[in-house]
């Protein structure tokens, strides 16, 4: 069976309608569909957002599959664009659930169930290139916008297969893709497992101080990239990086030795830029 993940925001109007064509498409095979969260807004308050919406979505998931899921977007879609319903509105979304076969979301709600979630289901989203309300993704396939049945049934026809990683492995690549989005503080937070458990693998703890330097958190970057080399003193790029965060930090001096060392094992052109840059501060 594929999966369709439907990336969207629930008062998203595209997303509404990418509902219904979705329900109109014919399958070759069996499919099932899961609803994952995107904020239109993310600076919205949550009174006025659709973040505790999406926490009940996920712990739709969580508690009875993707029926109950589907279910109960559907629902929370018929409240906002029929009814005018506020869904930002706790007990709203308490009885909308209720009325979907979702009890206890009032409790849930309060106590924070599904935060962690959706906070790290919307940094996957980013990480994976979602940048629109609805984007489906299948395996490694993707298309946004609103499509038509027979494209979307077109997408569940010709997806690539998503490869089977452990969730160590694609929380890793997930916090690279962040990085490589200018995103620091969201790689440390899809790290936060990765660091619990595997702190000590060299990868982990290089990834974790590139977000250390990239957040200006340069004495956690220091610290991790100092431990580091002294487990790997022949790593040219944290030496580097070592370098460059004594010298974001106004250490000329003490960053001159690692700057000479890392040019000395490679002779990228950071390297070398970094070192003269430094050189000229020194002298």
């Amino acid at each position: 069976m594929k999966r369709i993940e439907v990336w969207a925001d629930l008062v998203c109007s595209w997303a509404h309608i990418g509902k219904r064509r979705l329900e109109k498409a014919e399958f070759d095979e069996d499919v099932e569909i899961v609803w994952r969260p995107y904020l239109i807004d993310p600076m919205a308050p949550a009174t006025a957002g659709t973040f505790d919406a999406h926490r009940v979505v996920a712990l739709a998931l969580d508690r009875g599959g993707p029926a109950l899921q589907d279910a109960l977007v559907e629902r929370i879609m018929h409240a906002y664009f029929v009814d005018g319903s506020d869904i930002g509105d706790r007990a709203t979304l308490a009885t909308l659930a209720a009325e979907a076969g979702l009890d206890g979301m009032a409790e849930a709600l309060d106590a924070g169930e599904g935060t962690d979630e959706v906070r790290d289901q919307l940094l996957r989203g980013k990480a994976i290139g979602v940048t629109t309300s609805p984007t489906f993704v299948v395996g490694e396939s993707a298309i946004a916008g609103a499509q038509s049945p027979e494209v979307l049934a077109d997408l569940v026809r010709h997806a690539v297969p998503a490869r089977e990683l452990p969730d160590e492995v694609a929380r890793l690549r997930h916090a690279e893709s962040l990085l490589d989005l200018r995103d620091p503080l969201g790689a440390l937070r899809i790290m936060e497992p990765l660091l619990a458990e595997h702190g000590d693998d060299p990868s982990v703890r290089l990834l974790a101080a590139r977000a250390y330097f990239g957040s200006a958190q340069l004495g956690r970057a220091r610290e991790t990239l100092e431990s580091l080399l002294e487990r790997t003193p022949g790593d040219h790029y944290a030496r580097f990086l070592l370098g460059r965060t004594l010298e974001r930090a106004n250490r000329h001096a003490e960053a001159l030795p690692h700057l000479r060392m890392a040019a000395a094992m490679s002779s990228e052109a950071d390297y070398t830029d970094a070192l003269r840059r430094v050189e000229s501060r020194v002298s």
